[in-house]
Formats: C-alpha cells, sequence, structure tokens
C-alpha cells in the first residue's frame, strides 16, 4: 500500500497541518479539521485491491474505480453521488527521439478530498503540488482548486507538445521543400509525425467537452470560485486543439506535395532515358540496316562507305541531343 501513494496529507485553509502514512483515517482527520480542510492523496499506478481499500475510505463509485485501475480511459467527466470523477491524458515531447509519450491521471474530488491517480511517466503532479503547497491562498479554495491546478498543468503541457510538434513540421517542411531534397524517407517522417499528431488528438480532442461542462458550472464538488479559472483553461486547450488540427492538415498537404515532387522526378527520370534510348536508338537502326548483308547496297563496295555510315550516326545523335537538350529532357 505504502509504495503506490506517493503523497498524503491534511490541509487547512491552505495549508499543510498532518501527513498521515496511509488513507486510513485520513478523511474523517480532515472533517475534525474543520470548515476548509481537506484531505489530498495520491496515488501510482495502484492495482485493483490496493485501490479498492482506498475507495472503501473514500465511498468512491465502484464504476469510477474501475476506470481508474484499468486506465487507458477517454477523457471524461462523470459525477457520481459521493463523488467527481474526472479523467485526463497527460503528454511528453522528447526532442531528441522527436516522440511524443502519453500518461494518465485520474481525479476523485469530494466535498473534502481529492484523490489523483496516475498512470505512466509524464505526470508533472509532483511539482504541482509543491508549488500549490507554497500558495495557501490557492488551495485554500480546496479540491475545487486541486482540480483545476491539475487540469491546468496538463492543458500548458499540450501546449508545450504543440510547439515542440510545430518546431519539427517547420524542419520537415524546409526538408520537404528544399531544392534537390526530394527524399525516399520523408513520405515515413510524415506517416511518424501523422502517428505522434494522433496521440496528442486522443488527448486534445475529447477533453474538450468534459472542460465546457466544467466551466459552464453546475458540476458538484465544484466551487463557483473555480469557473473563471477553468474557462482560462478551456480556452487554452481550445487553442492547443486547434493548433494541433493545423499541423495535421498542413502535414497532410505537405504529404500531397512530396508525391507530387516524386512524381514530378519520375517523370523528369522516364524523360532522360527515354531521350538516351532515343540516342542509342538512331545508330543501333542504322547498323542493323547494314547488317542485313544485302548483295545490292552500293555503298557498301565504296571506299567512302564505312566513314559515312558513322559520321550519319553521329550527325544524327548530335542532333537529337541538341533537340532533347533545348526541351529540358537532358
Amino acid at each position: 500500500m505504502a509504495r503506490m501513494i506517493v503523497h498524503c496529507a491534511i490541509y487547512r485553509d491552505g495549508r499543510p497541518v498532518a501527513t498521515p502514512e496511509g488513507p486510513t483515517g485520513t478523511l474523517a482527520a480532515a472533517r475534525k479539521a474543520g470548515r476548509g480542510g481537506f484531505v489530498w492523496i495520491g496515488l501510482f499506478e495502484p492495482s485493483a485491491e490496493e485501490l479498492d481499500q482506498v475507495a472503501a475510505e473514500f465511498g468512491l463509485h465502484p464504476l469510477a474505480v474501475e476506470d481508474a485501475v484499468g486506465a487507458h480511459q477517454r477523457p471524461k467527466v462523470e459525477a457520481y453521488q459521493d463523488s467527481l470523477f474526472v479523467a485526463l491524458k497527460t503528454l511528453g515531447y522528447h526532442p531528441g527521439g522527436h516522440a511524443v509519450t502519453s500518461g494518465e491521471v485520474m481525479l476523485f474530488v469530494g466535498e473534502d478530498f481529492v484523490m489523483t491517480v496516475r498512470h505512466g511517466a509524464d505526470s508533472p503532479l509532483g511539482e504541482l503540488r509543491a508549488e500549490l503547497e507554497q500558495q495557501p491562498e490557492v488551495l485554500k479554495y480546496g479540491p475545487s482548486a486541486v482540480l483545476h491546478s491539475v487540469c491546468d498543468t496538463v492543458v500548458d503541457g499540450y501546449v508545450d507538445v504543440a510547439v515542440g510538434l510545430q518546431a519539427d513540421l517547420d524542419e520537415l517542411e524546409a526538408d520537404v521543400f528544399a531544392p534537390g531534397r526530394v527524399g525516399r524517407d520523408v513520405a515515413s517522417r510524415i506517416y511518424g509525425y501523422k502517428r505522434q499528431l494522433v496521440t496528442v488528438r486522443r488527448a486534445t480532442g475529447p477533453l474538450v467537452d468534459p472542460m465546457l461542462r466544467l466551466e459552464r458550472g453546475g458540476v458538484p464538488y465544484v466551487r463557483a470560485e473555480a469557473l473563471p479559472y477553468l474557462r482560462d483553461v478551456a480556452d487554452h486547450l481550445a487553442r492547443a486543439n486547434d493548433q494541433v488540427e493545423a499541423m495535421d492538415r498542413l502535414l497532410s498537404d505537405i504529404l500531397a506535395a512530396n508525391l507530387a515532387q516524386v512524381s514530378v522526378q519520375q517523370n523528369n527520370d522516364m524523360r532522360k532515358i527515354s531521350a538516351w534510348a532515343a540516342l542509342a536508338a538512331v545508330p543501333t537502326m542504322i547498323a542493323g540496316v547494314y547488317g542485313m548483308n544485302f548483295d545490292h547496297m552500293p555503298e557498301l563496295h565504296q571506299p567512302w562507305g564505312y566513314p559515312a555510315a558513322l559520321g550519319l550516326m553521329a550527325v544524327v545523335c548530335v542532333l537529337l541531343h541538341r533537340v532533347f537538350k533545348r526541351h529540358g529532357w537532358l
């Protein structure tokens, strides 16, 4: 149990007053702390048995507990009788490997408790908790403040990932349209970026409606004071989502442009091959005529016949070369 609990503390007026080792009795202790007291417990990849023990202490709904254990949930907001369940996807960007990784954070929000369940490594909750403890004027608003801060931090992570992907996309665009840089690996790179964008869109797109639901108000266990801040988070999310959609459309355009470039390059190659084949065909044709060994070919019996045939081949080849060169085939 202690292994999966990464944080457990009771707060009063935005300041930590106790740090129990486990969840047992923490809710009762938070309620004894009086108005403004709440418990914040953080879990990392708990098993079903471990989370069931905590769920029994806090009265969590079994369906929400099942979602929190299984992970791989679509971003959503669900209200139950004794708590609010929020599922978010976290994103991480690694510039060296040009890769986007994802994790998940689930929140159980009640009147006097908030529980965060984290899956995956891409989670900024540790730093967030330390920052909030330095801002008691924010943390005094209780679980709603934690809910807003987690959503805000996760969405800010989306913006950072979008910025990193945009830089990579600019680099890719420059490579595609650089003169003489029609590379064979461009299409595979584009599809690689598209896969990364799919990961981002799975996090940003489905979260739009839940965030709109939160910022409109009327959701249990979300205080009215948090609504303006949740609206700001929803606005940031909409901008990040729009940026991802724009990058996806641009990638499709870049892919189409690259395929057109490859097609043009192939046509140029075919024209060059055809031109050289035509140059080779003329002397072959003349040599073939002379190779038939007919008796009635007067020039065969003349001393100038052989050089004349060679000269004819050279003149025709030179003329064809000039014509092809003028038309850009060579």
